[in-house]
Order: C-alpha cells, then structure tokens, then sequence
C-alpha cells in the first residue's frame, strides 16, 4: 500500500522562512550536490521548511545535464501505459507542484494519436491507463486545428500539463535565490566526495543522478536523444504522443514555432551523441504527425544519460547524514517535487516513505 496522494499546496504543512531570510542561529545546514531538477526541488522543500540551503554544482550553470534535455510532459496518466502505478501517483502531486510554482504551465492536456495501421497499438495503450477520452476526427480538429482530417480517432488526457523545462528551471532558480536565500555555487570543484566531507552541514543531499554510481551501485544510465525543430507551418497547443510499433515519439510544443521531439530510451551510458538511426525515427514520426515538419529546421540536436534503477523506480535512500535522491529515468520533472517533499520529512520529521525508500516493494 502506498501513502495517500498530497496535493501541493504550496507548503504541505511547512513554515516558509521569514521574507528578510531569516531562519534562526538553529536553522538545520543543508548542502544539495547538484542543480539539477532534483537538486533545485530539494532545494525548495528544504528551504522551505527553514533550513539554510546551499547547492553546490559542477558544471559553469544550470542546464548542463539531463534536466537540459527533458520533454517537460507533466503527464501522469499516459506514464501509467509503461510505468508502474507509483510514477502516476507521485506525478499527480508533481504536476500540482509545478504549477503553483512555476508561471505559464500550460493545462491543456496532451494527446495520444496513431497512424490507421497502429490503431491496435492505441487501443492496448488505453487498456494500460485512464484519465482520458476517446476522441473523433472533429473533436481532435477542435482541439488542435492542423491536424484536421489526419486522424480519424485518438485519446484526450484533458488533466496533463506540460512545461518548457529550461524556463522552468530559471524560474525555480530565481525563486530559490530571490526570496529563498539559498545560496547556489557553479563550477564548485571536489564534487566527488571532498565538498561533501568538507561542508560543515547537518544534512547532505546528493542529487548528482549518474555520477552518484560511486555511491549507489546498482544506478545505470539510459540514453535519451532530442531534437528541436522550427517551422511556422504549425501550431500545436499541447504535447501529441505519436504511437509507433518500434519507437512511440512525442512532439511538445515550446512556443514561437518551436518543438520538441523526443523519447528515445536507450540502454547505455554515452552522453552527447545522437545517433543516426534514431534521428532518422525522430524525424520520421514528426512527418508523419505533420508533413510540415519535413521542412522544418533542425535548431538543436541534445542527447544525456538519466539515471535509472533497475525497476525504474526513484530512491531515496539515507546514509548517515546524507540523502540520496535519484533514478528518475525518463521522468525527472513528473517525480521529482515529489521525491523532494518526501526527502524534506525524512529530515526533518524522520518520516519513512516505503513507496520509494524500501527494496523490495512487495511488502507494501
């Protein structure tokens, strides 16, 4: 049995610090590794309760790792097709958390669409979830008006959401810095292990997802490749997930013409490069939601490596006085709020979430 679903509130039962940042010569020292979106969402939750924050990052920036790369789709109900139960229920108090948070998270739903020949395919993906509507030709052509008479059904997630991650993680960076007072560092050399020995904090909390393997063993990397393109030839309002029998792919409005394409998974640790092949696939899914996007252009190609656990399943897992949060797999920005309030009371209130915190899962 999981715990019950909280919705964010915006403070869960927390005392947010004083406007002036002010939290008192008791206040628990907090070091977070990573600024990332686990990173920066613990952050926020840590600080949030009254901690004294500061996150130490490696690279010159935010934006240097997966968080860069993600789609931003807030959607809960379509993860449950492939993902356990748990990825949905914490996405619910993710998504919440987002937009509350976050300014311009679009509620405009997402769609699940399919060429005719695939149609079994969209039939067995509404099967493995819920939380949406079939829809006909018209309703979709209401909907997003560029598709009109390609689709002759489809399925309607009316409750999803989705954001721009980038603009996202300013934004929570700015919140964090702005009105938070935590302190965040780049380019913070000895993230392997002699910042952390060195901080004089009471409680660490390693975000470094992939790179935390020194410490957590059974962590491996899955590859995920993106593109961005930009057309002026359509508009689409919301995320449309292409089924495909070889490679489901997404397609994610960013505004101003441009789009995301993305949802490779692939098993292997090598960062950087986007392989032909899976271009190609990419590319090949965009056209055929739209023919527009054959003459698209190419603005960015990204590939990363996100951390998973076997399971595909997050962690949080504690050690003496450090936290560990992590494995997100393809659904960094859907689970991570969540994961950060959970790791906020196993500091603050030694509260135990067996959900994510327990090996074998059977038990609850």
């Amino acid at each position: 049995m999981t715990s019950p679903n909280i919705a964010y509130d915006g403070t869960n039962g927390a005392d947010a610090p004083r406007a002036d940042g002010w939290r008192g010569d008791n206040a628990m020292r907090v070091t977070i590794v990573g600024a990332g979106v686990a990173g920066l969402t613990c952050a926020h939750a840590f600080a949030r309760r009254g901690a004294q924050v500061t996150v130490v990052e490696r690279n010159p920036g935010s934006g240097q790792g997966c968080s860069w790369y993600a789609g931003g789709m807030l959607a809960p109900w379509c993860e449950r097709e492939s993902a356990e139960p748990l990825v949905a229920e914490l996405g619910l108090e993710s998504l919440d958390y987002w937009r509350a948070e976050v300014p311009d998270v679009p509620l405009e739903g997402s769609l699940v669409l399919a060429q005719p020949r695939d149609l079994p395919d969209l039939r067995r993906f509404a099967r493995r979830t819920e939380g949406f509507e079939w829809i006909d030709g018209e309703k979709l052509a209401g909907l997003e008006p560029d598709l009109e008479g390609r689709f002759d059904q489809g399925l309607f997630f009316p409750t999803e959401a989705h954001l721009e991650p980038r603009k996202a993680i300013a934004a929570l960076t700015r919140k964090l810095t702005n009105e938070l007072g935590v302190v965040i560092v780049y380019r913070a050399d000895g993230l392997d292990g002699e910042i952390v020995r060195a901080a004089e904090s009471d409680i660490v909390v390693d975000c470094r997802g992939l790179a935390a393997r020194d410490q957590l063993a059974d962590l491996r990397g899955v590859k995920g490749e993106m593109l961005v393109l930009f057309t002026r030839e359509i508009a689409l309002k919301r995320p449309v997930r292409m089924l495909h029998p070889r490679i489901p792919v997404y397609v994610v409005p960013r505004g101003d013409g441009h789009f995301m394409v993305g949802a490779t998974s692939i098993e292997n640790d090598e960062r950087g490069r986007v392989t032909g092949r899976s271009m190609l696939e990419l590319l090949s899914a965009a056209y055929a939601l739209h023919p527009a996007f054959g003459e698209a252009e190419v603005v960015e190609i990204g590939a990363d490596v996100r951390p998973a656990f076997p399971d595909n399943l997050p962690r949080i897992r504690k050690r003496g006085r450090t936290i560990y949060v992590n494995g997100f797999y393809r659904h960094g920005f859907l689970l991570a709020p969540a994961l950060a309030r959970r790791a906020a009371e196993v500091a603050f209130d030694g509260a135990h979430f067996p959900e994510v915190m327990d090996e074998d899962r059977r038990e609850w």
